[in-house]
């Protein structure tokens, strides 16, 4: 027992002293960057009030939701704490301007986040079709996976492109380098990540697990992770030069032997220093590497400063 509370004392400490460390470096050097000060006028329509005929993908900051449909997942107020990610709806997400979506199945189609379920996958389908319907211009990057530790949905391949066929943007190295306009009237960059089933065809209509990476490492220590999503960043290439997409998250997960298993008092420790991690990456001399940079409960502020990056790029300014 005296190990335990002293374990759990050094925890405590370690976790009041990097999340100082962040609000140290914070104070001293600020989070301003090229475009950090723009504010899209339509978040909903941003990728269209950035013009689609200048923007290419490889120039997109990606505001992206980790662990995205999770906003119903488990028991209110009872397991949802332990496992919900993000408050909002598929559809409230696009609609506030996320445009990368993390979805976890299981075999029958139905959304997952470790042991715990949400609504069937159909449901993220409807949100992403009326998102579409109601906006011209703007891409989507769905990207679904086998949740670890369950089985492969029967056929779900054919499913997605049963269900997004004439949106699919087929998988082609060329799409990086062209514009939005090049590649409308589809709209939807579809990354399916089976555990056993095969993966996509090359030229087909879904995406490899190849084309969306990222180095993911699980802890509730928010300087740790700063620092670990920098380092990866840095030893990227830019993102003009890659044919995949990567993504950085900022997020910190409840660990099993923390007494705060909630995610979202967790996840807070991090989630405010994303214009940080922008303006770091240029003080570093890698900004040029970020593209999907993903949150838990995203909000305005973390769409803004994603597009005001993708804004600076576009006009030539970073």
């Amino acid at each position: 027992m005296g190990a335990h509370v002293s374990k759990q004392v050094e925890r405590r400490k370690a976790i009041s002293t990097e999340k100082k460390t962040l609000v140290d470096l914070k104070q001293t050097v600020g989070s301003d960057y090229p475009g950090s000060d723009y504010h899209p006028p339509d978040r909903k329509n941003w990728m269209s009030g950035l013009d689609p005929d200048r923007i290419r993908i490889n120039q997109i900051v990606w505001p992206g939701t980790h662990d995205s449909a999770t906003n119903k997942i488990g028991i209110p107020l009872v397991t949802r704490p332990f496992a919900q990610c993000q408050s909002l709806s598929i559809y409230e997400q696009l609609k506030t301007g996320a445009r990368v979506l993390d979805i976890r199945v299981q075999e029958d189609r139905r959304v997952c986040h470790g042991i715990l379920l949400s609504y069937s996958v159909d449901v993220v389908i409807a949100d992403l079709k009326r998102f579409l319907e109601e906006t011209h211009s703007e891409i989507v990057i769905l990207e679904i996976r086998t949740e670890f530790g369950h089985d492969d949905p029967p056929d779900f391949d054919k499913y997605l492109e049963d269900q997004l066929g004439e949106v699919l943007i087929h998988q082609d190295d060329q799409v990086f380098n062209r514009t939005i306009s090049d590649l409308l009237p589809k709209r939807v960059i579809c990354v399916w990540k089976p555990r056993k089933s095969a993966q996509p065809k090359p030229g087909g209509p879904l995406w490899g697990s190849g084309y969306l990476k990222d180095n993911w490492i699980d802890t509730d220590l928010p300087s740790t992770k700063f620092e670990s999503n920098m380092k990866h960043l840095g030893e990227q290439q830019p993102a003009a030069n890659r044919k995949y997409f990567y993504r950085v998250e900022n997020t910190v997960t409840p660990q099993a032997d923390n007494p705060v298993l909630c995610v979202k008092p967790v996840t807070d420790r991090i989630r405010d220093y994303a214009r940080m991690f922008i303006a770091q990456s240029f003080a570093r001399g890698f900004a040029d590497r970020l593209q999907i940079f993903s949150t838990d409960f995203i909000d305005e502020d973390f769409v803004d400063a994603c597009v005001g990056l993708t804004s600076a790029r576009v006009e030539g300014k970073a």
